[in-house]
């Protein structure tokens, strides 16, 4: 119960930040999905030898946060969720690829330990763009600004569909549940036998709720268009937004800033 709680209070979180009214916020969501695209694209591009190239696109994620109001915490909270995925991926590259790429002194590198740091950091980048996207748009102005941008109107209905009807499954879930523990006196069915019956129920019962708030829906005249009350404009200040990142995420695409850098410190350095 606790966890399923904890999630509705995380995507309600989200949709609390994405009311701010920063001057990311302010920006039409349209610039903001174009720029997060191309960002996963652009750091999805570098080989799985390439890591010191990745360092500068940390940068995007700071400004991010940092201009949008978001907690920080909240969202290293979500970005470390992901890492025992890209951890479950890259652990075993370091048994196929023993080649020594590196040498830390002593220590030898091999590219399977090099691939797989790459995974990781490649991994904290995407997921983090994804999550200040959420928290800096909200997933609603995600949705049109991809049927905006070209999406089919069906799919980007069925998007805000799923994420509205995430929470009426996640408090019918929470609300079987507690019931559950109310009712398991001495740990009574509390075992996996009864937990199909349980997940049943919850079924049919999210079922019977969809087909209810379906029917209230066609009653105040739903066509299967969302409309949005806030006007949305993509002017000069998301071209300037897109324009600028494009050409920022090119530059450390094509020149690596880490290498540039460390270059230079160690012929300053006596």
């Amino acid at each position: 119960m606790t966890s399923i709680d904890g999630t509705i209070l995380d995507f309600r979180q989200l949709d609390r930040l994405a009311l701010g009214t920063t001057s990311i916020h302010r920006i039409d969501a349209r610039a903001k999905v174009l720029v997060t695209l191309v960002f996963v694209a652009t750091v999805s591009s570098f080989g799985p030898h390439e890591v010191t190239a990745l360092f500068p696109f940390f940068i995007f994620p700071a400004v991010m946060v940092g201009a949008g109001g978001l907690p920080a915490g909240f969202v290293v909270k979500k970005v470390l969720i992901v890492i025992p995925f890209a951890i479950l991926v890259g652990m075993f590259n370091p048994l196929f690829d023993r080649e020594v790429l590196v040498r830390i002194g002593p220590v030898a590198v091999s590219g399977g330990w090099i691939s797989c740091a790459s995974i990781m950091i490649r991994a904290i980048l995407t997921v983090g763009a994804a999550v200040i996207l959420a928290g800096t748009t909200g997933f609603a102005a995600i949705c049109r600004a991809l049927e905006r941008l070209g999406m089919p109107r069906v799919f980007a209905g069925q998007l805000m569909f799923l994420y509205r009807y995430i929470f009426v499954l996640a408090e019918e879930g929470s609300r079987a549940s507690r019931a559950r523990e109310l009712r398991s006196f001495g740990q009574r069915g509390m075992g996996m036998r009864p937990f199909g019956s349980l997940v049943g129920h919850l079924l049919l019962r999210t079922w019977a709720r969809a087909e209810r708030v379906h029917m209230a829906m066609l009653a105040r005249g739903f066509t299967g268009e969302f409309h949005s009350r806030l006007p949305s404009r993509f002017g000069l200040r998301g071209l300037l937004f897109l324009a600028g990142w494009t050409a920022l995420f090119a530059l450390f695409r094509f020149h690596n800033l880490s290498q540039f850098l460390g270059a230079v410190v160690v012929g300053l350095a006596p």
